[in-house]
């Protein structure tokens, strides 16, 4: 038991370090992995990360709008960009991460 001990307090502080780390990043990892196949390339009429002129619009809709509408799907994209296992938090820090990059 004394041996297994240290080790468990070493594995929960690391865990718990690459939580922090990863929530910062969340928006920019979600993005990535879910979000810029289409943002990208602007492919189904995805509004192209970075777009100021095609976002524009969006943003001026307000941010509860842009997140209503990423959770429950618009136009051609999917609810949550096709990627259900995704939480509300990880699309809403999506959708910050995109509109900031395209303010």
């Amino acid at each position: 038991m004394r041996t297994i001990l240290p080790l468990l307090c070493l594995a929960m502080l690391v865990f718990a370090v690459t939580t922090v780390s990863a929530s910062d990043d969340t928006g920019q990892s979600v993005y990535a992995k879910s979000c810029a196949a289409c943002h990208d390339s602007g492919v189904m009429d995805a509004p192209k990360i970075g777009d100021k002129n095609a976002w524009a619009p969006l943003i001026a809709e307000g941010v509860d709008v842009l997140y209503e509408n990423a959770n429950k799907g618009v136009g051609k994209m999917p609810p949550k960009g096709g990627n259900m296992q995704l939480s509300d938090a990880e699309v809403k820090a999506a959708v910050e991460y995109m509109v900031e990059k395209s303010k």
